[in-house]
Formats: structure tokens, sequence, C-alpha cells
């Protein structure tokens, strides 16, 4: 588990100092967001959802339960790249950095439990 807190965070906002480790976990780059603007450290774009499952998901707060689940399984696809994310935050603070307009029905959020054990 990590070691540090893990936060999360919309790409929209602005980078702070105690962001720690900043990580875009977007398949696609974030729209009107210059690559300075986002200041991510790292971009995981292969740990977001899949396109299929993104699409589908449209954001549509109904089908927040079987997308969550439906990513659960795409993760355990994802080993190497969740063991990365847990190396970051057993060194320091990690900053998960999204694109989604709903802060409590993402990917982020769903990444934050498999890291945290939440």
């Amino acid at each position: 588990m990590a070691k540090h807190p893990v936060h999360l965070k919309r790409v929209y906002e602005p980078p702070a100092e105690d962001d720690g480790f900043r990580v875009l976990v977007d398949r696609v780059w974030p729209r009107g967001v210059s690559k300075q603007a986002a200041a991510v450290d790292l971009w995981m774009k292969d740990i977001g959802p899949s396109t299929a499952l993104r699409q589908w998901f449209g954001h549509q707060p109904e089908r927040w339960p079987e997308f969550r689940q439906r990513y659960l399984a795409e993760l355990r696809n994802r080993a190497e790249d969740i063991a990365t994310l847990r190396q970051h935050a057993r060194r320091g603070r990690l900053t998960l950095v999204y694109g989604a307009r709903d802060t409590e029905r993402n990917q982020a959020v769903v990444l934050k439990e498999v890291l945290t054990g939440d």
C-alpha cells in the first residue's frame, strides 16, 4: 500500500508545490491544457480506462457502479503500472491528475482505491 497519502486533482486546477509527483491518468490528453500548464511529471495514458469503456461510461452517474467494476477488471492487466504508482507513493506525495468534471466518479477515484486499499 501507499506510504504517503494519494491525492486527486483535476488537471484544470493550477498545480501546487505540495502536489508532489503528479501523474496524469487519462488515456486522452485533456482539451485546452498545454503540457506546461498541466505540469505533470508522468503521463500514464495506458492506465486510463480503455477507449471502449470510457465511451460507454460517458460520465453518466447511473453507470458508475458498472464502470468501476469494469475498470477494476482492466486494471488487473496493468500490474506493472500499479506497481510504478505505488513506488512513487512510497517515496513521497503522489497526486493523480485527471480531466473529468465529476470529482467523485472517475478513473482516478478507482485508482486511488486500488493504491490505498480503501
